[in-house]
């Protein structure tokens, strides 16, 4: 972990520098500046994780740090420290971590370093968290996840021949003669891939990839022939629909 003092007094940062050194091993890198406008810089430059910022100092209170970064630059924990208790509420609605007084008292100064600790390592775990469903949401444009009884499968959407709807459960077709049964309805699969449209429903019981579409068949009714010689059937009340999508298409 990084920190940075600001703090226009001498005494005082060495005070905590050593403060640090003694109680807070996790903190391996210190560093120092004497008013807030140098102590912005020194943040930007080696983005620490705990800024022990004083209050009352000359040209800039402590107060206005904000003022000096975009929100989303702000991943450091503030901790003021300052000899005058007026401020606290002002502090707190800055979201410090904590307000400590001066003289500084060493276990409230340890119990802050935790606190400020504690809240990071939340933060880590939810970027985690956020970067992986990123990572996933990207996986979904191409997959989806079959919910198999072993498990969970990831099925790209061109591996995918058709779904046929079996009760509350869905028949799920693919490329190299396999299939699995999945417990979930139809309506599922339909709404999760009604923005795919190479997907598409010829009949309340299948859902299609016009990808393995072979042929169109007139015998004894309309049905869609797939890849795999599977026979569909068109709904009636589909068929002008794509009759008419197959001319303009083709």
């Amino acid at each position: 972990m990084k920190a940075v003092i600001i703090d226009d007094e001498l005494k005082s940062r060495k005070l905590i520098q050593v403060l640090i050194e003694e109680n807070c091993s996790e903190i391996m890198e210190i560093f120092q500046a004497s008013d807030l406008e140098s102590g912005v810089a020194i943040i930007k430059e080696h983005q620490p994780d705990i800024v022990f910022l004083d209050i009352e100092m000359p040209k800039h209170s402590g107060l206005q740090i904000l003022e000096f970064f975009n929100p989303n630059e702000v991943a450091f924990q503030i901790i003021f420290i300052t000899a005058y208790n007026d401020y606290a509420l002002q502090a707190f609605k800055l979201a410090a971590v904590d307000y400590l007084l001066k003289p500084i008292d060493k276990s409230e100064f340890i119990q802050a370093v935790q606190k400020a600790k504690t809240l990071l390592e939340s933060e880590k775990v939810n970027q985690k968290l956020e970067d992986l469903k990123k990572a996933f949401q990207q996986l979904s444009l191409n997959k989806m996840a079959l919910e198999i009884p072993k498990g969970i499968m990831f099925v790209s959407h061109d591996d995918i021949l058709f779904f046929e709807a079996d009760g509350m459960y869905t028949k799920v077709y693919l490329k190299g003669n396999e299939s699995q049964l999945i417990c979930k309805p139809l309506k599922h699969f339909a709404d999760q891939l009604e923005t795919k449209t190479i997907f598409y429903k010829p009949h309340r019981s299948y859902l299609i990839n016009m990808k393995y579409l072979k042929e169109l068949s007139k015998n004894d009714g309309v049905y869609l022939i797939m890849e795999n010689n599977k026979s569909i059937p068109l709904a009636k009340e589909k068929r002008e629909e794509f009759m008419k999508l197959i001319h303009e298409v083709f």
